[in-house]
Parts: C-alpha cells; structure tokens; sequence
C-alpha cells in the first residue's frame, strides 16, 4: 500500500434541491505533504459539475472520499426494501434503481424515489410522513434501521450516525446518499468503488467517508466536529501533521470539512487494516458497503 495513491480528494456533499449547492464543497491534497486546497474556490458547484470531475478532471491516481452513506441498510432485514419485489439484490442494482426512477429528474435529484408509491414506505419525510416500514424488524429505537459500519461507528468512535431511510433533521444525510447513489451508478466502470469493486494496484478509487472520523481523529469530540473558523481548522490540520490553510476568521463548515478530511485520507490510505475491517464481510460487501476509518 505504501505510495499506492498520489492525490486525496474528499468531497462534502449535498442532497438538497435545486442546481447549485454551498454544502458542495472538494478539497485536495498531494502525497507530498502539501497543504490542502479547494478545488474551484469561490466556485459554487452542481451535483453534475461534480459527476464531471470525479469522472474526467479529477487527478490521476486519487482516492476519493465522498461525504454520504454510499448503500443501505441490508443485513438487518436481508433486504433493502424487505417486502417489495423490485428490491435489489445488492448496492450496485440499487445505484441503477434509483438512478433509474430519477431519470427525468434535474440537478441528479433523487425526489422521485422518495416520493414512489412503494418505496417511500420506507422513509421517514417531511411533514410527520413516516412510512409503515420505516422501523421494520422491531427496530430498537425510534432512529429506524442502520447499516453495519454506522453501528460500529457509534459503538468505537462514539459517532452519531443517523438512518439513511430518515429524511428529517439538519443531521440527516438519506437525501445526499439517494443523490450520491445517481453519481455511483453513473461512474460505474470508471472508477471503482470501495469495497464493492476490490481496489485497484493503480488508478483512482473512491470510498465513503464520515467527516466526524476526520475530526475525532484530529483531536475533535464526535459533539464537536463541525469547525467554522480557519483557526480551529489549522487546529486540528497540526494534529494530523498538515501544513496550515491560509487564512483568518470565519470559514464555512463544508469546506472546513472537506480540507481536513482530504488531510486525514493521506494519513491513513497506506493503513493495511482500514482496507480489511474486522467487520466487513463479503456480504456486506456487496449489499452496505463500508465506511473509511472505521476499523
């Protein structure tokens, strides 16, 4: 592993409506110890700019993280959509299903899927619509089903994930992964995806990040994750051996992210064991998929 990748992307994503979105911020750093840096700085990007250049732009030989949950639950009900005859088999169908149902739909907007009369079910929406099959299986609490490596993320690091079936909150990120979803199907073949593509002796990759892992790795508490000034961003970039971002003052929490985590991506891509987590079995590799970091 060591020296495999050249280039550390991470990406802040968005699942809100409409063309062009400040949560969408990239940032990029090089293995050379580089100070990361915004990519298009100023620039206020579209979920289909960014599909551009992961696809045609980016650098070579780059892992990528992508701040979104990049499946859904599976292996709890051992189904996506336990009970609906048209539920995928594993992540990739579901990519295409969603990309799919959303076809006609601007800006790689996923609303239609939510809204379909099946699989709106099973998602809790605005306006107190939760679906019959929000909970499923006896779920243990009222915060509806999770994934794998979101329950090992609260049970090692002490993150707070929330259900990708829950559509409701400022912490929710169902939108930003049914979007995300759109951008996976439609990069199929060309860059590979971490774990359900095995990763490649060269090339780029891309992989699923939660910037809360950046952050409690660089010092941060999973309650203080979020930084808003360029100050606690060069803060936490010091304890993770990074140069410092130019700069005083405020900085807005998308960008802030997205440095530190490009930051953190080179620290930890030569990490034999985050490529083999204790977790991650070849079902779930095929269905959940996994979260970086999480060990």
């Amino acid at each position: 592993m060591n020296g495999r990748f050249r280039h550390f992307a991470a990406i802040d994503w968005s699942g809100a409506a409409g063309e062009r979105h400040r949560g969408l911020a990239v940032a990029i750093c090089d293995c050379e110890g580089s100070v990361p840096g915004i990519v298009r700085p100023a620039h206020v990007w579209s979920r289909p700019e960014i599909l551009h250049w992961l696809a045609d732009e980016m650098p070579p030989d780059t892992l990528v993280g992508l701040d979104l949950g990049i499946s859904l639950p599976f292996e709890d009900c051992g189904a996506f959509f336990p009970g609906w005859e048209e539920s995928p088999a594993d992540a990739k169908a579901l990519w295409q299903l969603v990309d799919e149902l959303c076809t006609a739909e601007p800006h790689l907007a996923a609303r239609t899927f939510v809204d379909h009369p099946v699989a709106s079910r099973y998602f809790r929406r605005h306006g107190g619509r939760e679906g019959a099959a929000f909970h499923l299986a006896g779920a243990r609490h009222r915060r509806g089903r999770f994934r794998c490596t979101e329950l090992a993320q609260a049970e090692q690091l002490g993150c707070k994930p929330v259900s990708n079936f829950n559509l409701v909150g400022a912490a929710q990120v169902g939108k930003a992964s049914l979007t995300g979803m759109r951008i996976l199907h439609r990069l199929t073949n060309r860059v590979p995806v971490w774990p359900f593509d095995p990763l490649p002796e060269s090339g780029s990759a891309i992989v699923e990040i939660y910037t809360a892992i950046a952050a409690i790795a660089a010092g941060r508490s999973a309650a203080r994750a979020k930084m808003r000034s360029f100050e606690q961003l060069n803060s936490a970039l010091a304890k993770l051996g990074s140069p410092p971002v130019l700069g005083t003052g405020p900085l807005d929490d998308h960008s802030a992210d997205a440095l530190l985590t490009a930051a953190w991506l080179r620290t930890r891509a030569d990490r034999i064991e985050l490529w083999a987590p204790a977790g991650l079995t070849p079902a779930l590799a095929r269905t959940e998929g996994w979260t970086f970091g999480v060990p």
